[in-house]
């Protein structure tokens, strides 16, 4: 456990501490509120709520796909064998963020991306024309359930590998539909999991900065993008606003990651 101990403490705990204490910490090295009562802005405001808005849609889509595809291959009708191809994908996928997925999204669905002009000089459709932008919120959303799903993927499988098929016999003998069977059953015992499922997406969608910082540039006013503003020094970017919008996506995605692991804890008990 040392290593990790040590790890986690370098890399977690205080560049935290670093951060809640930056927060309260004025120029002169003594106490303020200063930073905190900054927060209350148009801007800032708009910037979480921004956030909060994409993270949430990202986490629904994330959870609805990611849920039908798991269930789809561990329950369903598909061949047992794709199982394998489709947890392996989901795990490198979960994990391929930032300046990469970025640009692979812009070179596919980009303004000049390879759909958006296949579309357009094949079928005469103008994704455009249509209202459609990948340099926005929807765009961000589009680009976060790429990592959004297969981590969805992940987290639920083993619920799903807890549901007996015993209840399932049960609830046929009984005379349940298929339909039933998930809305009775399934769903009651998975539903902690899948509340849990859907805090973790928020919280992973929330700290995500450096796929938001790639696609987008500056052009979206979120809560990532406006914090690496505010630290890296710009003519008008103050440390100490930063350290308190951290501090605040801190207490947003701490909250998140708590539910998650609370709920997931009651499933867990649930499925043994």
């Amino acid at each position: 456990m040392a290593p990790f101990l040590v790890f986690t403490g370098l890399f977690l705990i205080l560049p935290t501490l670093y951060i809640v204490v930056g927060a309260f910490r004025a120029t002169d090295g003594g106490f303020t509120l200063q930073h905190i009562a900054g927060l209350n802005t148009p801007a800032i405001r708009n910037a979480y709520w921004v956030s909060i808005r994409i993270s949430f849609w990202s986490a629904l889509f994330g959870c609805a796909i990611g849920l039908g595809m798991a269930a789809a291959v561990i329950h369903g009708g598909l061949p047992g064998r794709l199982r394998g191809p489709l947890m392996t994908f989901s795990g490198v996928a979960s994990n391929f963020a930032g300046i990469a997925l970025a640009f692979a999204f812009i070179a596919t669905l980009g303004p000049a991306g390879l759909v958006t002009l296949w579309l357009r000089t094949e079928f005469g459709v103008n994704l455009r024309a249509y209202g459609f932008n990948l340099l926005s919120t929807t765009g961000l959303i589009i680009t976060y359930l790429f990592f959004q799903i297969p981590l969805m993927i992940l987290i639920i499988a083993p619920a799903l590998d807890g549901l007996k098929r015993e209840w399932r016999e049960a609830a046929e003998t009984l005379g349940a539909s298929t339909f039933q069977y998930v809305r009775m059953v399934a769903l009651p015992i998975l539903f902690p999991s899948i509340l849990g499922c859907f805090a973790l997406l928020f919280a992973n969608a929330f700290g995500a900065v450096a796929t938001a910082i790639a696609l987008t540039g500056s052009s979206l006013n979120i809560a990532p993008i406006l914090l690496f503003a505010q630290i890296r020094g710009d003519v008008l970017g103050s440390p100490g606003l930063g350290y308190a919008l951290a501090l605040g996506m801190v207490v947003i995605a701490g909250v998140a990651n708590a539910l998650s692991i609370w709920l997931r804890t009651r499933s867990e008990k649930w499925l043994r």
